[in-house]
């Protein structure tokens, strides 16, 4: 007896279908992902470059100070007794902020005090004894010489009076001295003493300042110095922003460091662009020229076209993709001066290039011109 045996196929009669039905879906995909002008993307404003006359500038590294800025030295020798506040504490006019050890001014307040009590004493009996010898002299009981001799004592004690009075007024002052008291509202910046340690006269303790008004001080090149003077547009580029903002008022000191051979430039802010600095903090100080109409031509772009990635700076460039599409490529530049709200190039691009003004959407996938 023979046995049969059913073969079926290894292979479904609909497999080709479905394997014909992927093959059309991926060469569709590859298809969509070889043409990336099918892909919409973002239309980009762009500007075309040309070379226009551009004053000269220049851009110094300076830094935030305070206008009201005091360092609070002793007047008197002795210890510190007391150091009542520290760096960064806020204080308030008058506020005592370090007493120094003033047991002998208190003596001396205490002696003076005293003189001018006797002072007055003798003062007091001198006047009554001239007032008697006065009338005994108007009813010719003493002699003329013993009324002059009363009025001269009565003249010395008023004297002795007025010079206790002046001593004790120098005693009340050194005793002021003891004690540091801040001049006006602000802000502790630095301490130079500890409490228990030793004061001189004029020994630096601490150092206070206002927190309005602020100035950025920048110290220029003495061969720059003629282009600052001539400059049309000083501006002060606010620390951690891209802020540029103009001094209210502004002054250079007439002359210029031995040593390091600049002058200092002083730019007083305003009340609202100095409202939460602080003093020492960086910042970009720049000089733009005079006249551009006597400038050279320089190829300027806007500070906002830049792209900077670590070490490189670049923009993006309207290149052709084909007879009628158009895309962006990144091209790395060369910067040099800024002007303004633009910044000179030096390398990388020429007149007539046409660059995005807004990088960030340039470089997505798709970006066209506008």
């Amino acid at each position: 007896m023979s046995a049969r045996f059913a073969v079926r196929p290894l292979l479904s009669p609909r497999l080709p279908r479905v394997a014909l039905g992927l093959t059309f879906v991926l060469a569709a995909g590859l298809a969509t992902a070889a043409d990336p002008a099918s892909v919409a993307g973002p239309q980009v404003p762009v500007l075309t470059l040309g070379q226009q006359a551009v004053g000269a500038s220049a851009a110094f590294d300076g830094s935030l100070q305070a206008v009201r800025q005091s360092v609070l030295s002793a007047q008197a020798s002795g210890r510190i007794a007391t150091l009542a506040v520290k760096a960064g504490d806020r204080v308030k006019a008058g506020q005592v902020l370090a007493v120094i050890d003033d047991r002998a001014t208190q003596a001396g307040v205490a002696q003076a005090q005293a003189g001018v009590a006797q002072a007055d004493a003798n003062l007091a009996n001198a006047k009554a004894a001239w007032e008697r010898t006065r009338d005994l002299r108007a009813q010719n009981f003493v002699a003329q010489a013993a009324l002059d001799s009363a009025l001269a004592q009565y003249k010395a004690a008023e004297a002795g009076a007025a010079a206790a009075r002046a001593g004790q007024t120098q005693a009340s002052v050194a005793q002021g001295f003891t004690r540091l008291t801040a001049p006006y509202d602000g802000w502790v910046l630095s301490t130079q003493a500890e409490a228990g340690q030793l004061a001189m006269p004029g020994a630096p303790i601490l150092t206070v300042y206002a927190p309005q008004p602020m100035r950025a001080v920048v110290y220029v090149p003495a061969s720059q110095q003629s282009l600052a003077q001539q400059a049309s547009q000083i501006e002060v580029q606010l620390p951690g922003t891209d802020k540029w903002v103009s001094p209210v008022s502004k002054t250079s000191v007439p002359a210029a460091d031995p040593v390091s051979q600049t002058v200092e430039w002083r730019l007083n802010l305003s009340d609202a662009d100095g409202a939460g600095q602080v003093p020492g903090r960086q910042v970009k100080v720049r000089f733009v020229g005079g006249a551009a109409q006597a400038a050279p031509q320089r190829l300027v772009v806007p500070a906002a076209a830049l792209l900077r990635r670590g070490e490189l700076t670049g923009v993006y460039v309207v290149t052709a993709k084909g007879e009628s599409a158009k895309g962006f490529a990144l091209r790395a530049v060369r910067t040099g001066a800024t002007h303004g709200d633009g910044v000179e190039v030096l390398a990388g691009l020429k007149a007539g290039d046409q660059v995005a003004l807004d990088p960030v959407r340039a470089g997505l996938a798709g970006a066209r011109p506008q």
